[in-house]
C-alpha cells in the first residue's frame, strides 16, 4: 500500500529577471497536521510572497487506516492537509494576491451524500468511496475559499488532471482502482503526466478573472459541465470548512 507521508514543495523565487532564478525544494516529512505546520512556517520564513499555492498531494489507499492524529488516512492526506496548509499561509496568500489550486478528480462525481459529522466514513467505509468524498471536499474547499477570500485577492480553482499513467492507485486495495491503473489495456488509455500537468500549469500561469473564472472546478481548461450535485452547495461548503477547523483545533 502506498503511504503518502512525504511530499515536496518546489518553490521558484525570481530575482531581477527570468534568467536569474533560485529554486528550492521543501520536503514535508511526516503526516499532517504537524508536518503542515512545520512546512507553513518554513515557507513563510523563506519567501516574502507566494504567488501560487498548488495543493497537489493525494492518494487512494486500502483498508481504513487511522493516523496518529485520529483521522482516516484518505481524508487526512487529500483534504485536511491542503486545507491546513492553506489556512496557515492565508495571510501571506492574501497579501500576495495568490492563486490557490486544488487537484481534484472526476471521481468527485461518484461521491455519495457528504456527512460532515462522519468525514472519516466510520459508518460505511470503502477505498473508492473515501477517495471520491475527498475529491468532492477539494471542490467544496475551493468554493468556500473563494467565498471567504476572493475579495481579499485570492483566486481559487480546482481541476481534474485527467486519468494519468503514473504509479497512482497501482497498489490500492480497491480491485477496481488496481485494474484501471495496472491492466495494460486500460493503462494504454491513460494520459501522460505531461498532459496531466497542463491544466495546473495553465491555471498557475494565466490570469484569473480574465483567462479563467475563480471559484470553479475545471476539466480540460473549461468549467466542468458534469459535477456532483453537492459540489456548489454553499451551505455544505461552509459546514465542511467549519468542521475541518474544529477537527484541526
Amino acid at each position: 500500500m502506498p503511504v503518502a507521508d512525504s511530499f515536496g514543495v518546489q518553490c521558484r523565487h525570481d530575482q531581477g529577471d527570468r534568467h536569474n532564478r533560485i529554486q528550492r525544494r521543501h520536503r514535508c516529512r511526516g503526516r499532517p497536521p504537524a508536518a503542515q505546520r512545520r512546512l507553513a512556517a518554513e515557507l513563510d520564513a523563506a519567501y516574502p510572497r507566494i504567488d501560487v499555492l498548488a495543493n497537489n498531494a493525494g492518494g487512494v489507499f486500502g483498508d481504513p487506516t487511522r493516523t496518529t492524529d485520529g483521522f482516516e488516512l484518505t481524508f487526512q492526506i487529500n483534504h485536511l492537509a491542503p486545507f491546513l496548509l492553506t489556512r496557515l499561509l492565508i495571510d501571506k496568500l492574501t497579501a500576495s494576491r495568490a492563486t490557490v489550486i486544488q487537484t481534484s478528480s472526476v471521481g468527485a462525481r461518484l461521491a455519495g451524500k457528504l456527512d460532515v459529522d462522519d468525514l472519516n466514513l466510520d459508518r460505511n467505509f470503502d477505498p473508492v468511496r473515501a477517495y471520491s468524498a475527498a475529491k468532492l471536499e477539494n471542490i467544496l474547499f475551493t468554493t468556500e475559499l473563494h467565498r471567504r477570500y476572493h475579495a481579499d485577492g485570492i483566486a481559487a480553482a480546482a481541476f481534474h488532471p485527467g486519468n494519468v499513467a503514473t504509479s497512482f492507485g497501482t497498489q490500492s486495495a480497491s480491485r477496481l482502482m488496481r485494474f484501471i491503473t495496472t491492466n495494460p489495456v486500460t493503462r494504454a488509455m491513460l494520459t501522460t503526466p505531461e498532459k496531466g500537468a497542463d491544466q495546473l500549469v495553465w491555471l498557475a500561469a494565466s490570469r484569473p478573472g480574465i483567462d479563467w473564472e475563480p471559484g470553479r472546478y475545471y476539466e480540460k481548461r473549461r468549467p466542468a459541465k458534469r459535477v456532483n450535485s453537492q459540489a456548489y452547495d454553499p451551505e455544505l461548503a461552509r459546514r465542511l470548512w467549519e468542521r475541518s477547523e474544529q477537527l484541526l483545533g
